[in-house]
């Protein structure tokens, strides 16, 4: 089953995701099968995402589902 979660990068303390869509038994930060878009949670008050809708929307038409955290973000 595919899912669309948020895959880790950056630094220790600056903290950064890509939103991928993968299988749902691999690793957080294994290999995915197609790379969606990015999401930065600042310290401040506003977030910066840069998401592919068209691609999310393609990617949940094929049985996708998405996790709870980007579930979230995108409903922001």
């Amino acid at each position: 089953m595919l899912v669309i979660r948020l895959s880790r990068i950056g630094r220790k303390g600056e903290a950064k995701y890509r939103v991928v869509v993968k299988e749902k038994r691999s690793k957080r930060d294994g290999a995915a099968v197609d790379f969606i878009g990015f999401y930065e949670k600042s310290t401040g008050s506003k977030s910066i995402k840069d998401i592919d809708l068209e691609k999310l929307s393609y990617w949940k038409s094929k049985g996708a589902q998405l996790s709870p955290a980007v579930e979230k973000i995108i409903s922001e």
